[in-house]
């Protein structure tokens, strides 16, 4: 199989999508590189958050549901969405024993995420998929903008004293300086959950508003701990309060909360989204993270994205999973593809 990544095949399998508004044409090349026009932010709006208040849980689970039940996406075209799948992704390594050695064995795995028999049997030699980016603490920053250098690997950060961001503001927005001088190009900042259940709107946004500031030129990705804001409605205003103050991205969680990435959570900010780009004109990327371990799980996050907002949300400019153990698992069905059988997971190494 040759040029598996291509326009009919990521579409292929999902008929009825909802497409993009007519009105994003103006905004939205194919996204490559953090070309995608950035979201300035605008003011507080009150009144406009106030008409997202009402979800309907029920009637986000019953779609969510028919989302996943009745798609199926087989042989090359399931190969296809995978491998788009990879070059959406953070790949992660978050943990209190990371060593630098550990990051830069996770910056060779993105450079190179396929083992060489896969790539040849695939035919995507000259295709240059990787993951979008590799995500990693603040002290191991530089060690992964040199090992990722020249290959357009992106290198987020997470900042602001992540995973319960409770730090004093200042601090935060020194660590994300820090990272941002040590070369990091995206910054996964992490909200204080009690600012949602308070209801202090002017307070999260001014907060989220000097962080982009101290970001510069860095995209920002706001994670709102979807698992621990309780529900959909703190979800849908927490989102739109990120997307007001100049967020790049919204993220659902840390991957460290007790509830990680769920699907009727995704899709209510996926809604979000498509509201504030009627509002405003401007596209905002959409990252779940934690818990997305299968490359089943992948494909079904890849469906809600083209079906409820287009397909520009399938490129890693506005989409991205936040994953570790997730690229292993589409390794492996790759080469279920190609030869009919399962390997076992050391033979896909990872950091």
């Amino acid at each position: 199989m040759s040029s598996t990544i291509r326009e009919a095949e990521l579409g292929a399998s999902a008929s009825k999508v909802t497409p993009l508004p007519a009105r994003a044409a103006a905004n939205t090349p194919m996204p490559q590189d953090h070309r995608i026009a950035r979201n300035p932010g605008m003011k507080l709006d009150l009144g406009f958050m106030e008409s997202m208040r009402n979800v309907n849980r029920s009637a986000l689970e019953r779609r969510v549901a028919s989302l996943t039940k009745r798609r199926s996406i087989k042989a090359d075209n399931q190969a296809a969405w995978l491998l788009r799948a990879v070059a959406c992704m953070d790949l992660t390594t978050l943990n209190s024993n990371d060593t630098e050695e550990r990051v830069r064995r996770l910056c060779a795995k993105a450079i190179n995420p396929f083992r060489r028999d896969i790539v040849e049997g695939l035919g995507i030699a000259d295709e240059k998929i990787h993951p979008a980016a590799v995500c990693v603490y603040h002290p191991f920053v530089a060690t992964a903008v040199e090992a990722v250098r020249g290959t357009g690997i992106h290198v987020a950060a997470v900042s602001t004293a992540f995973p319960h961001g409770l730090a004093p503001l200042s601090t935060r927005l020194q660590e994300i300086e820090a990272s941002v001088k040590d070369g990091a190009d995206e910054i996964d900042v992490v909200i204080p959950r009690g600012l949602v259940f308070g209801a202090k709107w002017r307070e999260l946004y001014n907060e989220i508003v000097s962080m982009r500031a101290a970001c510069g030129d860095a995209h920002l990705k706001v994670i709102l701990g979807t698992g621990d804001l309780a529900t959909l409605r703190n979800v849908m205003l927490a989102s739109m309060v990120a997307m007001m103050a100049g967020a790049d991205f919204i993220k659902t969680s840390t991957g460290k909360e007790s509830v990680n990435a769920t699907l009727p959570v995704g899709l209510a900010m996926v809604r979000a989204i498509r509201a504030y780009f009627e509002e405003t004109g401007y596209l905002i990327g959409f990252k779940p993270a934690g818990g997305i371990s299968t490359a089943k799980a992948s494909l079904d996050w890849l469906v809600l994205m083209k079906e409820e907002l287009g397909r520009p949300w399938l490129e890693p400019d506005l989409f991205r999973f936040g994953a570790s153990s997730l690229l292993t698992d589409i390794e492996r069905q790759l080469e279920h593809h190609l030869t009919g059988h399962y390997s076992a997971n050391h033979r896909h190494a990872m950091a």
